[in-house]
């Protein structure tokens, strides 16, 4: 009889932690994905150095070169700890998206705000992609012998509509998110090409380039503004869940490791690239570092070509997040082929209408850094 009472307690407690266990290191209900770790892994990168890179050497002009290291490194960590901490809180509370995940912990009114920050966000970068892949493309091809002024190559519009047409529109129509692993890994070896690109620079060019003054402080005032920046590039938290669900085998173990192998390199690549671009340039860095070289410089040219086709291939996405948001708020989370045909050509048809009609990017991109501190703020709240 004496000890009837109590077994109760440590029975429920064993159940509990047995149940927080099995959420977290246990086979999900979910059957999961077909994409394999380095399908995950290469869309993670991707979506974290595919287009924020290029401005990476500017945050060091502004926040310093020793504490913008500093600084991206933080941002970096901050980055890995927290999209394993979604998918940990996705686990616990049985939730297999962003919006679930609000929508239980915070209500409707949470869901909402939620889901059109998560919907803006890419869908602004999405018009921001267009309208860099228009000025950067371009820019290359006036460089082509025997293309005038007057050329369609050197129409921005026109540029804007055949990549559309041609690459963004059909890689945005997969289902799966993993088949766009392949993809990504192209967009990650065109970023190393560039990355070496900028260290040949570095050598050839460094010596040429008149230093300016402080060029090596420590911290400057600007280092809010480098924050935005490099935050800008390390986001990724919108995508999270998606990338999460094309897995074989969706464990928060096999989460921890493609995320820390893929935020480690990312953080490496960007290190170096802001690294060498900065020590070129010092304080005359401009916010796209391909500004910064002469118009007649190939080996530049060539790099910005990169560049253009690594925007081309991260904006597929951006385009995956905005529809599933769309399909959960309007279609319960699931789209039948019609409907998803649809909704994926109207997406991006909007996307690229915006950005035919609006060139001015510097806006586009001030409103989009703005929009993960908004997210978070919400989230916080």
């Amino acid at each position: 009889m004496e000890h009837g009472g109590p077994e109760p307690l440590p029975a429920a407690a064993h159940q509990a932690e047995t149940d927080d266990r099995t959420a977290l290191v246990g086979k999900p209900k979910n059957k999961g994905g077909n994409g394999d770790l380095a399908s995950a892994g290469f869309n993670i990168i991707n979506s974290i150095i595919g287009s924020g890179i290029i401005g990476l050497p500017y945050s060091m002009k502004e926040a310093g070169f020793p504490l913008g290291v500093l600084l991206l490194f933080v941002v970096a960590c901050i980055t890995d700890y927290s999209i394993i901490l979604l998918i940990k809180g996705g686990n616990l509370s049985s939730t297999n998206t962003y919006q679930e995940l609000v929508r239980k912990t915070y209500g409707l009114v949470g869901y909402l705000v939620l889901s059109t920050l998560q919907f803006l966000y890419p869908f602004i970068a999405m018009i921001s992609y267009n309208i860099i892949t228009g000025d950067t493309l371009t820019k290359v091809f006036q460089r082509i012998p025997g293309v005038e002024p007057d050329n369609v190559l050197t129409d921005r519009h026109f540029i804007i509509l055949l990549t559309t047409i041609v690459f963004t529109l059909p890689l945005s129509l997969y289902r799966d998110i993993a088949k766009l692993g392949k993809v990504s890994l192209i967009s990650l070896i065109l970023t190393i090409v560039i990355l070496i690109i900028v260290m040949v620079r570095t050598v050839t060019l460094s010596p040429q380039v008149p230093k300016s003054e402080n060029a090596w402080a420590f911290a400057k005032p600007n280092a809010v503004q480098a924050i935005g920046v490099m935050s800008f590039a390390f986001i990724c938290n919108h995508n999270s869940f998606l990338i999460y669900g094309s897995l074989r085998e969706p464990t928060l173990k096999n989460w921890s490791r493609v995320t820390h192998v893929s935020v480690s390199l990312a953080v490496v690549i960007s290190v170096m690239f802001a690294a060498c671009g900065y020590m070129t340039f010092t304080g005359y860095t401009e916010g796209d570092i391909f500004e910064n070289y002469c118009r007649g410089d190939n080996l530049a040219t060539f790099g910005r070509f990169c560049y253009g086709v690594t925007v081309i291939l991260t904006f597929p996405l951006e385009c995956f997040v905005t529809r599933e948001v769309i399909a959960n708020v309007f279609f319960h989370g699931n789209l039948s082929t019609v409907f998803h045909i649809v909704v994926t050509v109207v997406i991006i048809a909007v996307a690229t209408g915006v950005s035919l009609v609006y060139d001015c990017l510097g806006m586009v991109l001030e409103l989009n850094r703005r929009m993960p501190l908004w997210e978070a703020q919400e989230v916080s709240s």
